[in-house]
């Protein structure tokens, strides 16, 4: 019964993530010089800073004005998760020595905690610095549009790259004006941007899915 809770969220959260990307976009002029590309960070829960991320949430805490007591539980409540880093691998229990669990369902909670106060620290001036038109992420997936005519994705990889040392970010830019974002592929034409579901080369059904026009603010 949980495990089908669990689905149901999941695809609650998808379907709300679907329609989050597709505002983006309709939010987004066309122009010939902007570019799609996406950023992915390697290896993300394994190099999350545990101990950063702890001052990070404590502050957050204190920020919404909780109580010392429930903001003491909820520290914790994290203590205990990420110095608990156990898995089983061969019929062998081993010990994760860095970062967060892999395949635990906390991980994802406790590293958007980590990578939104590097987006509030650093995403303006990055944005700035490169003409970042739009900026979307998903976990360790990052969907970028900017301005060729500014930057390229070589410039902006190194300064994304230079902003944690514990994190590495590769990335990849549209061929043909689409790029493959997590379970979709956008396209960009030159009235709208539209979108299909990505399936891996052996798939064939692929049905575009067309957005309205977006005029330049």
């Amino acid at each position: 019964m949980a495990g089908g809770v669990f689905l149901k969220c999941q695809k609650l959260c998808w379907g709300i993530w679907h329609f989050f990307l597709i505002k983006k976009l309709n939010d987004t002029p066309i122009f010939p010089h902007f570019t799609l590309a996406s950023l992915d960070i390697t290896n993300l829960y394994i190099n999350i800073a545990v101990t950063e991320t702890r001052d990070i949430i404590s502050n957050t805490l204190k920020g919404n004005l909780l109580d010392p007591q429930t903001q003491q539980e909820l520290l914790n409540w994290y203590d205990v998760i990420t110095q608990q880093n156990y898995f089983t691998t061969y019929n062998e229990i081993l010990i994760q020595r860095n970062g967060l669990a892999m395949g635990a369902p906390t991980s994802g909670l406790i590293s958007e905690f980590f990578l939104q106060n590097l987006e509030h620290l650093h995403l303006t001036n990055l944005s700035n610095k490169h003409k970042i038109i739009n900026y979307l992420h998903y976990v360790d997936e990052i969907l970028l549009i900017f301005d060729f005519n500014h930057t390229n994705i070589q410039n902006i990889l190194n300064d994304f790259n230079a902003i944690q040392p514990t994190l590495k970010f590769t990335a990849q830019t549209e061929t043909n004006n689409s790029i493959n974002y997590l379970d979709v592929t956008i396209h960009k034409t030159p009235q709208k941007w539209k979108i299909s579901i990505y399936r891996k080369p052996t798939f064939t059904d692929n049905h575009p899915i067309y957005l309205k026009p977006s005029s330049p603010t």
